[in-house]
């Protein structure tokens, strides 16, 4: 008789050490409230913030609808809250000390929260509510204890909402509120990250979502999430998330719609016959007016990405300067001036050119050196001089004078070719004029006339 009552002590103890043990993962129970009414907009509890943490000390109460889960575990004792199901102007993320959170707020439940006794906060462009945390000195706002939770957010009676994601765009980021949700379509991941996880494991890992216009926005995974090890989809569709900061963050892979194929490779760079050199400048009373100028003879504008200059001084074969045209967008029956003394180029012609670079570069000739065009494709398009041929005394030299392409030329040539050109030199070797340039009357930058 007694083995059986020690037998059944034993097995009560060990109940009530297993309950105790375990009651730190059961969410608190939260019951609803048909009477609580909201008495505050989000806007009027935002405008209690000035630069510091404040705790709130009046009888205050918002409302709102729970956008977030943690059900998959990418989200971690927060709460997402926006004012509204559809077309949202403001939220709050809530700081809570619980786990299994969807289950007392699931996704799209109206809730109340008592702000009596809270702190407010912000990080970033994120308005925070929760308890108080101090860190070296400083105060934010930190968890609030599970043993309270249910004091301050209180669920509504109603059944829950199904809540309509903001539809943006990745151009138009900084035009809504941080903490809404939101769905963006035609996204899909860089190449690179291809074949990788959505996180590292233990690590919060942001991954990179691309659209067909080549514009990018980051995707936050936790390293705990269930997701973590699935490999990111090679495919384009639909993102739905919460936006923080200008990143996304998503609840679940159900938020995923990846069904399309990916997009064509986005070309920006062309090539174009219609783009030449048209003077070259080395004037005989000032080497600080040198120049280069490139004629658009297109009647569309060209982008120049990928686009260089380059220069052979003297006989050399190999490339001794080069310039990077890229960010460069010729219009078309438009000029680029090229000064390697932007000072000087100013002073002289009465006009800044479009674009400057150093001494020794392209635009910086004395004459016998050779200039090519390159496309992005590494093709030569456009040529003066022969590469490997000093210019000194041939039908190419322009020393003390001007190089300029004759107006009856519409069209590139890889080849340098004499007879386009009205080449002025002070030695007149080979056909071209013994007549030395003076800066500026014998010059025109930006003109193709």
């Amino acid at each position: 008789m007694i083995r059986f009552f020690e037998y059944i002590l034993l097995v009560i103890v060990f109940a009530t050490c297993f309950l105790s043990c375990n009651r730190e993962y059961d969410p608190p129970k939260s019951e609803c409230d048909e009477n609580i009414m909201a008495n505050a907009t989000y806007t009027e509890i935002k405008e209690l913030y000035i630069d510091e943490t404040i705790q709130i000390q009046e009888d205050l109460i918002i409302e709102g609808f729970v956008i977030s889960s943690d059900e998959e575990g990418n989200f971690f004792s927060v709460l997402h809250i926006q004012d509204a199901v559809a077309n949202p102007k403001e939220a709050f993320q809530i700081e809570i000390d619980i786990r299994d959170s969807h289950l007392l707020y699931p996704i799209g439940s109206k809730v109340f929260i008592k702000l009596k006794g809270l702190y407010l906060g912000k990080s970033g462009d994120v308005y925070k509510l929760g308890a108080t945390f101090e860190s070296f000195g400083n105060v934010s706002v930190g968890r609030l204890p599970a043993n309270v939770v249910d004091e301050h957010i209180i669920p509504s009676c109603d059944d829950p909402s199904i809540i309509q994601p903001v539809k943006i765009s990745i151009e138009r980021l900084n035009e809504y509120p941080s903490g809404i949700l939101v769905s963006l379509d035609s996204l899909e991941f860089v190449e690179e990250e291809l074949l990788l996880p959505f996180a590292n494991e233990a690590e919060e890992t942001v991954r990179t979502l691309i659209n067909c216009d080549d514009q990018i926005i980051s995707l936050v995974n936790s390293g705990y999430s269930d997701f973590q090890s699935e490999i990111v989809p090679d495919l384009n569709g639909r993102v739905t998330g919460i936006l923080l900061e200008g990143e996304l963050i998503i609840r679940s892979l159900q938020d995923m719609e990846f069904t399309n194929d990916r997009c064509a490779p986005f070309i920006d760079e062309f090539t174009s016959n219609q783009l030449f050199i048209s003077e070259l400048a080395d004037p005989d009373n000032n080497v600080g007016a040198r120049f280069v100028e490139i004629f658009n003879a297109s009647e569309t504008a060209l982008s120049l990405k990928g686009w260089s200059l380059v220069r052979y001084t003297n006989a050399n074969t190999e490339v001794s300067s080069m310039v990077d045209l890229s960010e460069i967008v010729l219009e078309g029956k438009t000029t680029l001036v090229i000064s390697p003394n932007e000072e000087e180029f100013q002073r002289v012609y009465g006009f800044a050119p479009d674009m400057a670079i150093g001494s020794n570069s392209p635009a910086d000739s004395n004459g016998d050196d050779n200039l090519q065009l390159i496309d992005p494709f590494g093709k030569v398009i456009d040529a003066f001089g022969v590469v490997g041929e000093d210019g000194s005394g041939t039908d190419h030299e322009f020393e003390d004078g001007r190089a300029l392409r004759k107006l009856n030329v519409d069209m590139a040539n890889p080849n340098f070719a004499n007879s386009e050109w009205e080449i002025y030199n002070d030695t007149g070797a080979a056909g071209t004029n013994n007549q030395p340039q003076i800066a500026p009357e014998d010059f025109t930058p930006g003109e193709r006339n």
